[in-house]
């Protein structure tokens, strides 16, 4: 007995070419799971992939198969209960309405559809369709990234990069200008034999026509020596390095931690930051990011400090607009970085401030920033910071945008409606 044994490699992601297909084909399944998933997890586990299910029925495919009534001929195999001949009674109720579970007198439906997506993956889907709005500068800094463009022709290079067409047209070139003007000499004698060959052989100058025999083959040996291409006639591309122009970006989280931001709205906000963190984290690798906490005072902290700190008060919203203003220009000039500005507040603001804010967004800020964007989470009716603001984005609706936000559930469609990619 013979035994093949099949020692191929099981490669890893053999199947990586179908899962991407139905990663396309179900996009906006899939992007819908993901979405309900951003909001039923922890924030510790809101970049993390994992299983996601979708409905089954919105992968069904149609099919065709035989309907009710029509005459069917099929070979079935005999078994000891049938034999050749017999006739088998349609099945009642036709194809498709099996599959059914049992404990069950009514209704029909299927499994939804569940499977595992890896944290890219996870993270592709999260944050597909958005853009960081109005990133338009860019200018050379630094010289840590180049990209190879074609810089011209040379004479030398490496044999790949051999450029037929110039290389054969200056070979032409060479032996045009090396025997031009025996090919014009050659052209004379051949026209002068011709016109002896015209003449009868009684008539022909014999030795003349043999001179000019001799002339010609001589000129034509030693137009033959001339090589058809030499070493000087290639030509090779030129590929030079080039500087990637790259936009500088800073984002400035701004989090309202006062007294009458509760334990829940706080984690609210806490979970949009994260989620503005993740997506700057990975889609912007040069963009820097600012985090302020404030409530009568502001004080510009670091990332564990920004989510973990517990230090609280009262409220001035201006003493965080203020610190980001100081900050601009103390380190980021408009000439040279994007700049962005997310906060979140619960809207409640001390006194006569929310005008104090309107003045610093309006006249200083908001004319120097790419994009502001305000989000209020609050159930209860608005306070004078939202109508402020509400002012301010009548007055600058292309860089400055504000969304409320009541619970936990809106707080990814909230995010996706501020940075989602505009259409050109």
């Amino acid at each position: 007995m013979s035994y093949i044994i099949d020692r191929r490699l099981n490669a890893k992601n053999k199947s990586a070419v179908n899962r991407q297909r139905f990663l396309r084909r179900y996009r906006n399944q899939i992007q819908k799971a993901v979405s309900d998933a951003v909001n039923e997890r922890s924030i510790t586990d809101i970049d993390k992939g994992g299983k996601v299910s979708i409905p089954g029925r919105d992968i069904s495919e149609p099919i065709i198969y035989h309907g009710q009534g029509g005459y069917n001929e099929r070979v079935l195999p005999g078994n000891k209960h049938f034999s050749e001949g017999d006739k088998i009674a349609r099945p009642q109720g036709g194809e498709g309405q099996g599959g059914g579970g049992k404990a069950s007198d009514s209704g029909e439906g299927e499994d939804d559809f569940s499977f595992t997506l890896s944290q890219e993956e996870f993270l592709d889907f999260m944050f597909d369709g958005l853009e960081l709005p109005n990133l338009v500068k860019r200018q050379l800094s630094g010289l840590e990234e180049f990209k190879t463009v074609r810089g011209g022709i040379a004479n030398e290079g490496q044999p790949g990069r051999v450029n037929i067409v110039r290389t054969l047209r200056s070979a032409n070139m060479r032996r045009l200008a090396l025997t031009g003007g025996k090919r014009r000499q050659l052209q004379a004698l051949q026209a002068e034999l011709a016109e002896l060959e015209q003449l009868p052989e009684s008539d022909r100058d014999l030795v003349r026509y043999q001179e000019l025999l001799d002339a010609i083959a001589k000129i034509e040996r030693s137009i033959g020596k001339v090589p058809w291409l030499d070493t000087f006639d290639l030509k090779y591309n030129l590929m030079i390095k080039q500087p990637v122009p790259r936009s500088k970006a800073v984002m400035f989280c701004i989090m309202d931690v006062s007294g009458s931001m509760d334990q829940a709205t706080k984690d609210i906000a806490k979970r949009f930051f994260i989620l503005l963190y993740l997506f700057l984290q990975r889609n912007y690798e040069k963009t820097e990011i600012v985090f302020i906490r404030h409530h009568t005072s502001a004080k510009e902290v670091d990332e564990d400090e920004f989510f973990h700190s517990r230090e609280t008060g009262g409220t001035v919203v201006s003493s965080a607009l203020r610190l980001m203003q100081d900050i601009i220009k103390d380190r980021y000039s408009p000439e040279q970085w994007n700049i962005y500005g997310a906060q979140a507040s619960d809207g409640d603001n001390w006194g006569e401030d929310s005008d104090v804010c309107r003045d610093i967004l309006a006249d200083d800020l908001l004319p120097s920033c790419q994009y502001f964007s305000y989000i209020e989470i609050t159930n209860n009716e608005h306070q004078a910071l939202w109508n402020v603001y509400e002012t301010i984005q009548q007055e600058f609706p292309d860089v400055f945008a504000l969304q409320h936000i009541r619970g936990v559930a809106d707080i990814y469609p909230v995010f996706r409606e501020l940075f989602h990619k505009k259409v050109a």
